[in-house]
């Protein structure tokens, strides 16, 4: 029996929620949220930024597990994103599979751009 009924939002650690909010939303083009100032929507998926500090926590950065972001096509995300100064880890993978190209937010959380070409089967 499970009572977890679902991830409701994604925590995004920052030391500045200001910046955070602007990389976001304004060069990843994450819909913001209506109802909440540090909230923004990839799809159905909230990231809602934080500040652990302000928490009595410290701030941590998410490395080694990057969040993947679902594009339609890596290789142009990838350039319209480093038009605007996006650093980008490496080149863009391509797994046989899908392609991947690895980045990272201003305070360091790591995240991936992605899109899997070959369709799953049953």
């Amino acid at each position: 029996m499970s009572v977890i009924k679902r991830l409701d939002f994604m925590g995004i650690p920052s030391q500045d929620a200001d910046r955070a909010r602007t990389f976001y939303r304004e060069v990843l083009g994450l819909r913001p949220d209506e109802h909440a100032e540090y909230e923004q929507w990839a799809g159905d998926t909230c990231f809602g930024i934080w500040e652990p500090e302000k928490m009595g926590m410290p701030f941590v950065a998410q490395q080694g597990n990057p969040w993947p972001l679902g594009v339609d096509d890596v290789p142009a995300a990838r350039a319209a994103l480093e038009a605007q100064g996006v650093t980008f880890f490496g080149e863009t993978l391509d797994t046989g599979v899908c392609h991947m190209a690895f980045f990272a937010d201003p305070d360091g959380n790591h995240l991936m751009l992605h899109h899997r070409y070959v369709p799953y089967t049953e």
